[in-house]
């Protein structure tokens, strides 16, 4: 329109040219995802994994062997073997897909042909104890075997801590909710006594290297297991929370994917829970479950009326209830005066429990009690000996 108007009159306005495609839009995306179609069914009909990307193992093996032949004298190459094996022993590294837990397993020798194992053969010392494991549908879950426990195999006390507790007033501490910030985790391991049992939640990005970790420098480990609260679902403590209204049969599910996620520990924590603490049907199986894997269990003491400690008794299973949350107020003073209040409890009964979170301010408070703890006739005990020590109380 202003090119008309500009123009001398008389003169004609010559016309820009457009560029004309020789296809449309909608052919050129028929035409892009007809190609991805041929690409895909290409892939599907030539392709070579029957498996459909899943994870596979490839394990050379000679048959002879595994049969009862005798070995070579020459023994092959062991795929991730980290120690040396017996003569003629033959391993494979297997590394669980859910909870990162790595395990030798014998292919060859008496352990192929049903006998057990060489000790040589065992994990290290911060691992988990491989007779004390059992594979779930979502990897390897605590049990008990042998006459072993993992309640007696993890705890760390040694014969002269468990001597002297018998005799002096002992304190255990447990600080709880670690395992999802590696920062404060790594502060509670290592700033705190051995003697401070820590307790991990299930849902850490790598909770096994964290308790690894946590076992190397001597604290015993508790698993937290989320239960439900009065005021669920506002207040939710996570995915796979055991839950009042679920059958059994899903509560149990649940607690194995729990239990799959690190290995190592001795006992099971409640985290939060206060309904399901107190609903015997919803809780009894829980317990006896545990029992039976040859745990123990500790109640936070947040829930007064919780159901906990005589359906343990009845299992005959290992049980403390916490007697003071020591940073229920987080401040230093209130903390000084909670940690002061255990020693009394201690001194009138024995022995005493507390538990904290990590903040900066427990770990540093209950860092500088226990260094004084035993100049006024007190002792900081692993929980496992405070647990045992109450028992026989």
């Amino acid at each position: 329109m202003v090119d008309d108007l500009s123009a001398p009159l008389g003169q004609e306005v010559p016309r820009k040219r457009r560029i004309r495609l020789p296809f449309t839009a909608p052919q050129a995306l028929a035409t892009l995802l007809g190609l991805f179609l041929v690409s895909f069914a290409g892939f599907a009909l030539f392709g070579s994994n029957p498996f459909g990307g899943e994870p596979a193992a490839k394990l050379a093996y000679d048959p002879a062997t595994l049969a009862g032949a005798k070995p070579q004298t020459t023994a092959p190459t062991q795929p991730a073997a980290t120690s040396e094996q017996p003569a003629g022993q033959k391993t494979v590294t297997i590394i669980d897909g859910s909870s990162g837990q790595r395990r030798e397993m014998p292919i060859g020798g008496s352990a192929a042909a049903g006998g057990p194992a060489d000790s040589d053969t065992l994990a290290p010392a911060t691992a988990a104890n491989p007779k004390l494991l059992e594979s779930s549908r979502y990897g390897l879950v605590p049990a008990a075997a042998e006459g072993l426990r993992p309640f007696r195999a993890y705890a760390m006390a040694s014969d002269l801590q468990r001597a002297r507790a018998a005799t002096t007033p002992s304190i255990a501490i447990v600080v709880t909710g670690l395992g999802v910030g590696a920062a404060k985790t790594n502060d509670a391991i290592m700033k705190l006594p051995a003697a401070v049992a820590l307790a991990f939640t299930p849902y850490g990005a790598d909770p096994a290297k964290l308790v690894g970790q946590a076992r190397a420098q001597n604290h015993e480990v508790l698993l937290q297991i989320p239960m439900e609260p009065f005021d669920y679902p506002d207040n939710d403590p996570g995915p796979q929370t055991l839950l009042t209204a679920l059958p059994a049969e899903q509560n149990l599910d649940r607690l194995m994917w729990h239990m799959s996620r690190f290995q190592g520990y001795v006992g099971l924590a409640n985290f939060m829970g206060a309904r399901f603490s107190v609903t015997e049907p919803a809780l009894q199986p829980i317990i006896k479950e545990a029992a039976k894997r040859g745990l123990g269990w500790l109640d936070d003491g947040t829930a007064p009326r919780s159901l906990a400690g005589p359906l343990a008794e009845a299992q005959a299973m290992p049980f403390a209830k916490a007697d003071a949350t020591i940073d229920a107020v987080p401040t230093a003073i209130e903390i000084d005066k909670t940690l002061a209040r255990l020693e009394t409890i201690a001194r009138e009964r024995g022995s005493a429990i507390g538990v904290a979170s990590a903040l900066p301010v427990s770990i540093e408070r209950i860092g500088q009690w226990a260094r004084q703890l035993e100049s006024r006739g007190l002792m900081l005990a692993p929980l496992t000996t405070v647990m045992t020590k109450s028992k026989s109380s």
